[in-house]
């Protein structure tokens, strides 16, 4: 079942992926990114009491216990929720996205430290290879675009950027904090329930939500507009619906260094909705860079099936 809650997984968050960025591209709303954590708040806070009265078994010692994966998770959404205003969506997702790969890494590294056997072919090895180009040879050629031909390619898509670090440097930050919220996943996992550790995440997540609506509504007195609120929660569903079932898909610890790449490559669907709704073009050297991550990607994750 790990490889259909993966592929489950990969639907929702891609479709989590396109309305986010419809809801934080405005660059004149700073506070996007955390009017953004309200809603997926909000709305995992109503999954989890669900959830609660379904008969799932929660307590503080739990939430607690998930802690330090629930923060590594959030941490790093809302800092990709920040991102999105920077760069488009079809370059930052597949580099947010490559933390599948880093996650093999690290359960390599771990098993090598163990001495423990492995199980890893060469070609999967070539797949992480892959990945690691593809990404650095994307925030190569991003860094590197004229501003001229940045411009042109831009002309018919529905926002426009200009060069900034931030573009790829964000992204970057987002795929180490979610690596490592992975791999500890993995790890805690092995001892909670994955319906509880999902409520304490979700729970978890909420009380983010509140504390951002505290600070941007009542501290920074920023007004929320419907019109502008509403892609958020629908991308806040989408994440919701994908955090449910990539719980599960990591659950199996067996199978992490497969699922997680798996998962990681609803980056190519985000690419194609990008061009498809978001009308974003990219040079032909950004999609062969994205092209190598992405194969990485998929080969990682179909390679054990």
């Amino acid at each position: 079942m790990w490889f259909w809650f993966s592929i489950i997984a990969l639907l929702c968050w891609s479709g989590s992926d396109l309305f986010s960025k419809i809801g934080c591209a405005d660059s004149r709303d700073k506070y996007s990114h955390l009017k953004m954590v309200t809603a997926v708040g909000i709305v995992m806070g109503l999954h989890a009491a669900y959830e609660i009265f379904s008969g799932v078994d929660i307590s503080l010692q739990v939430i607690l216990t998930y802690l330090p994966v629930s923060a590594l998770y959030i941490l790093s959404m809302a800092i990709g929720y920040l991102g999105l205003r920077y760069i488009e969506l079809s370059i930052s997702s597949p580099i947010c996205n490559s933390s599948g790969a880093l996650v093999a890494i690290m359960t390599i590294c771990l098993a090598v430290i163990h001495k423990e056997e492995i199980g890893i072919a060469p070609a999967q090895y070539v797949a992480i290879a892959l990945v690691a180009i593809g990404v650095i040879g994307l925030g190569f050629v991003e860094a590197k675009e004229d501003d001229e031909l940045r411009a042109l390619r831009q002309q018919k898509a529905n926002y426009k950027y200009a060069k900034s670090i931030w573009a790829i440097l964000i992204p970057v930050i987002y795929c180490l904090l979610d690596a490592l919220g992975t791999f500890a996943d993995s790890k805690v996992l092995e001892t909670l329930d994955e319906d509880s550790a999902n409520v304490a995440y979700e729970l978890t997540f909420l009380v983010c939500g509140i504390i951002s609506f505290i600070f941007v509504k009542f501290i920074k007195k920023q007004k929320y507009l419907p019109k502008k609120e509403a892609p958020k929660y629908i991308g806040a569903i989408f994440e919701t619906a994908g955090q449910f079932a990539y719980i599960y898909a990591l659950a199996d610890s067996e199978h992490v260094a497969m699922s997680a790449p798996i998962i990681s490559a609803y980056c190519l669907a985000s690419v194609i909705w990008g061009r498809i709704f978001l009308k974003e073009k990219l040079s032909w050297k950004h999609y062969l860079t994205i092209a190598t991550a992405i194969a990485g990607i998929v080969i990682l994750g179909i390679y054990d099936e």
